[in-house]
């Protein structure tokens, strides 16, 4: 069988404009980012294989906060360093932070656009297509015995039809997966590895950087703690301990620290104390604010920051416009801060694990009971998308299943998918069409 030749290591100014591109196409929440930097990142270009970027996945998975954004944040570590890390995470994020905040203040101003909705009815069922492919690759790669098949199939059960925590759900994978490991090995081993060429491979030696040491460890919990005491200090000494500012950056800081499974764990957590508890917004509104989150780029985890600009909007009225933009900076900053904190402290550990025959054992696992979250999130999603109040939406079903042969058979970029799906949900609207 013929090998493919090696990959180019991305320069650095490279990897900065695929992580800026990611930023304006990753829709779908977790699963179709995750799909997205899959098929980008493994497949098209092989800056990392397959085996090391479901390793870095199932760690990310185990961490509270947005699990695709910490991923982005891993590989873009283990490329280039801490400002690979930062560029990655930061723009990750950043194309939905001008996007959101400009949608925010149309709502906030106007009340909802029809046209945007329009152009976003195209989209979800473009970015289904997507979480679909993604399913069926990584679930290729990782269900290759009949045990993995299993543990798959009892995550989607416990996650669609008992609404087992998640959390529960990968610690339980987990302790099945050590166990497995000593007990039958050879069902709970890792995928076979392929040498595709990827830039970082399995047979990869660990960079220096990547390496963990006691000084580094230090290093970036000081850091890490200036760059959350700090603004938060500032805050207060501005506007006190009780305005409306100090106490978002408080409340997201907690939120970020307990946001286990992600954005669809922490929503009503945060609904019910940014609407009941603090009065920042009503419960509409929160709803509203959801809606535009779902229809933007970036983690689903921005409604964070509609929040922080309604709570700005309605209890910042002295700062004008500029407090709902505080507002909805102070949500985003406080949010997504400690994502490399987590990374940078704990991805050199998680480096050192790869061949240990438990963990492999644990970590294989954990990606068989990935391809069962993936498929519930696809599921929910398909219902969110695919049916209405009366009955299935033949139009999204159509988009959805020409992008899944776009991407699957024809083996277009995702680019370009997006963007026809996007252009046929406006071009309904404008034709009379939609609703």
């Amino acid at each position: 069988m013929s090998q493919r030749p090696a990959a180019a290591r991305p320069a650095f100014a490279e990897a900065l404009r695929f992580w800026l591109k990611l930023g304006f196409i990753n829709f779908g929440g977790p699963t179709g980012q995750i799909a997205i930097m899959h098929r980008e990142l493994v497949e098209r270009r092989r800056w990392i294989s397959e085996p090391r970027f479901l390793h870095a996945l199932n760690y990310c998975m185990l961490l509270p906060g947005p699990e695709a954004t910490q991923l982005a944040i891993y590989i873009g570590w283990l490329l280039h360093r801490t400002a690979g890390g930062l560029a990655a995470g930061i723009l990750f994020v950043l194309p939905s932070v001008f996007v959101l905040m400009g949608l925010s203040y149309v709502y906030a101003a106007h009340g909802s656009v029809p046209w945007i909705a329009a152009l976003f009815d195209g989209l979800k069922p473009a970015v289904l297509a997507i979480v679909a492919t993604a399913t069926v690759r990584i679930g290729r790669r990782a269900l290759r015995h009949p045990v993995m098949w299993g543990v798959a199939a009892a995550a989607f059960v416990a996650l669609f039809a008992l609404h087992v925590p998640f959390p529960l759900v990968v610690a339980g994978a987990a302790a099945v997966g050590l166990v497995g490991a000593r007990v039958r090995p050879a069902a709970f081993r890792p995928p076979e590895s392929r040498d595709d060429g990827a830039v970082i491979a399995d047979d990869t030696s660990t960079p220096e950087h990547a390496r963990p040491s006691a000084r580094r460890a230090v290093t970036v919990l000081a850091v890490s703690l200036a760059c959350w005491i700090g603004p938060l200090a500032a805050l207060g000494a501005w506007r006190g301990p009780h305005d409306v500012l100090f106490r978002e950056a408080v409340f997201f800081s907690k939120a970020a620290m307990v946001t286990f499974g992600g954005a669809y764990a922490v929503l009503p957590y945060v609904g019910q104390q940014a609407v009941e508890t603090y009065g920042w917004l009503s419960a509409a509104e929160m709803i509203d604010g959801l809606g535009l989150a779902e229809t933007t780029p970036g983690p689903l985890i921005m409604v964070l920051q509609f929040v922080g600009f309604m709570a700005g909007w309605h209890h910042a009225r002295d700062l004008g416009l500029a407090g709902a933009v505080l507002g909805g900076l102070v949500a985003t900053y406080f949010t997504f801060m400690p994502c490399f904190l987590w990374i940078f402290l704990g991805a050199p550990h998680v480096e050192q694990t790869r061949g240990r025959r438990e963990l492999a054992g644990a970590m294989a696992t954990i990606t068989a009971a990935v391809v069962g979250v993936i498929l519930n999130l696809a599921v929910w999603f398909a219902g969110h998308v695919l049916l209405t109040a009366g009955g299935v939406n033949l139009f999204a079903l159509g988009v959805a299943v020409a992008a899944f042969v776009a991407l699957q058979r024809l083996g277009w970029d995702i680019v370009p998918v997006v963007l026809a799906a996007a252009g046929t949900g406006l071009a309904r609207h404008l034709l009379g069409g939609g609703q």
